[in-house]
């Protein structure tokens, strides 16, 4: 995995870090950077994986918002799936491949694309797990699927509604982000925003490759310097210190 962790650095971590505060009100800043940052990382696994670029391959993005990731995967045949049509036009982004639809329930045949990642939607949705099974069936064959959501005892779990509130418990996060701002958060809690733990997608990780579904290959933390990868192997610390999760499969 040497250009994966190659690409963890501890500028990267801050970089990202430092966007974060853009999320809510100046979102193409967070979401653009987020996008480059995605197609590095994709490009660095399956260099690492496969032994192959992105250039020219079927990439499926699940849950691809409005797509501000379009562009950085301008060179490949990039489909972004989503189930909001608000979401889908709130860039202003016309012209890629979108498709309306349900993630648990993917429009596509099977083995139809090379690369299939979601970033940050197993968290907002309530059956992530046959998400994440759907995505294996549309990908082919040696082909990769790349699962990465934010841990909810993490210190963003709570998303907008605070770094400390969630661990009071979601529905109080929700009342008094409510209560301070005059309106419901965007992520609500039970509705669009769901507790997903580190066990969680490890244990899920585990049972595919059992089954013989897909190879589990790598887990790390996303924004998280390469030096501080062993916390994701500790079990409880890695539920507070991993913050997000990505989960590496190849396709049998």
């Amino acid at each position: 995995m040497y250009r994966t962790r190659r690409l963890a650095t501890l500028r990267r971590s801050m970089r990202l870090l430092r966007s974060f505060a853009y999320e809510q009100f100046r979102p193409a800043i967070f979401y653009s950077g987020l996008a480059r940052d995605t197609r590095s990382l994709l490009d660095a696994l399956s260099s690492d994986i496969t032994g192959d670029k992105l250039r020219g391959t079927r990439i499926l993005d699940v849950g691809g918002g409005p797509g501000y990731f379009a562009d950085a995967f301008s060179d490949a045949f990039y489909v972004g799936l989503e189930p909001s049509v608000s979401e889908m036009s709130a860039a202003g982004v016309t012209g890629y491949g979108a498709v309306r639809g349900d993630g648990a329930s993917l429009p596509f045949a099977s083995d139809s694309f090379d690369v299939v990642y979601s970033s940050n939607v197993a968290e907002h949705i309530p059956d992530w797990r046959a998400m994440g099974e759907e995505m294996l069936r549309v990908c082919r064959p040696g082909g990769l699927v790349v699962v990465s959501y934010t841990v909810w005892l993490g210190p963003f779990g709570g998303h907008e509604t605070g770094l400390w509130e969630h661990y009071v418990g979601g529905e109080f996060a929700r009342r008094r982000y409510a209560k301070k701002h005059g309106h419901e958060p965007k992520n609500i809690w039970g509705t669009s925003l769901f507790c997903v733990s580190a066990a969680d997608g490890l244990a899920w990780a585990r049972e595919m490759h059992k089954a013989g579904e897909g190879e589990f290959v790598l887990a790390f933390p996303r924004y998280h310097p390469r030096w501080a990868w062993w916390i994701t192997y500790v079990p409880l610390l890695r539920e507070f210190g991993v913050s997000n999760l990505v989960l590496v499969l190849r396709k049998r």
